[in-house]
């Protein structure tokens, strides 16, 4: 009886991870037909290309490079951790007011299956983004540096970025009692974004806000797909004039750690308190504010 139970048990969450990446792409193709997802796919696009056209004819200080041209990899570790910080957040906050989160904690290895979705969903909508925003990066070409190993590295940031961001993104969604407060969390990230190195170089900053972008995913992200993207003279608008590999591992790694403890004891911890007396009471306060 005890040798029935235990080989179920692997079966049951197999089942439920096999579940989970049917229901993520489900949700990416839903999400790529839908005229809201797409507006949001396609915003960093549009803000870069405007970003460029401002942009046009400035240099990196101290050099001959094209601005433009050093926020493009900038802007693609910022799409990552968008995409695994505030997607994973907004997503999980509506999904709990709308009684999805309860019917999959109703299913066996439900969660397990829920998490697995999500994950397949903001990676493969992530990438989507990514892959949009070579569009307005053609004006650009001709000042980066791609072969073999830059692809290879990027592809290793996205993965990295993703287990860095879309964990602490479910923990950050799981503390959320509404909705409406994904916006306080868009906000945090966009004030984020300034002490990043992002639209500027990092090091043209004071050195308390250096302290302060080096301290989250967005900055370490940028500096790695840079590292990438850009020719190895650029390394000189960087702090200690290094692209410091290492570095960017471990915090990454930090980050991954840190939202993979947490976010599983966060999950549970809502989920606990979901009931369908809770959803039924959020959908009433909804009704009412309609009328």
């Amino acid at each position: 009886m005890t040798d029935t139970v235990v080989r179920q048990a692997p079966d049951a969450r197999a089942a439920a991870v096999r579940a989970g990446l049917a229901r993520g792409l489900i949700e990416v193709r839903q999400s790529l037909t839908s005229p809201g997802d797409l507006t949001w796919y396609l915003f960093f696009p549009i803000v870069f290309a405007v970003v460029l056209t401002f942009m046009r004819g400035s240099t990196v200080p101290g050099t001959s490079f094209a601005l433009g041209a050093m926020v493009l990899p900038s802007i693609i570790g910022m799409s990552i951790a968008f995409g695994g910080l505030v997607g994973a957040a907004s997503t999980l906050a509506v999904e709990r007011e709308d009684g999805t989160l309860l019917r999959a904690k109703a299913t066996p290895n439900g969660m397990l299956g829920y998490l697995v979705g999500k994950i397949v969903n903001y990676a493969l909508t992530t990438l989507f983004s990514l892959v949009v925003l070579v569009i307005p990066a053609w004006t650009v070409r001709h000042e980066l540096e791609l072969d073999g190993a830059s692809w290879l590295t990027l592809v290793g940031i996205f993965v990295l970025g993703m287990v860095a961001t879309v964990p602490i993104g479910t923990a950050l969604g799981s503390l959320l009692t509404s909705s409406a407060q994904t916006g306080l969390l868009l906000l945090g990230s966009m004030l984020l974004i300034a002490p990043s190195g992002i639209f500027y170089p990092i090091t043209a900053l004071p050195t308390w806000l250096q302290w302060v972008g080096q301290a989250f995913p967005f900055y370490w992200l940028g500096l790695g797909a840079r590292s990438a993207m850009l020719p190895d003279a650029m390394v000189s608008a960087e702090i200690g004039e290094s692209w410091r590999t290492a570095e960017m591992v471990a915090v990454l790694g930090l980050w991954a750690v840190a939202g993979l403890v947490l976010a599983p004891i966060l999950l549970r911890r809502m989920a606990r308190r979901e009931s369908g007396s809770s959803v039924a009471e959020r959908r009433e306060k909804w009704l009412t504010r309609g009328m």
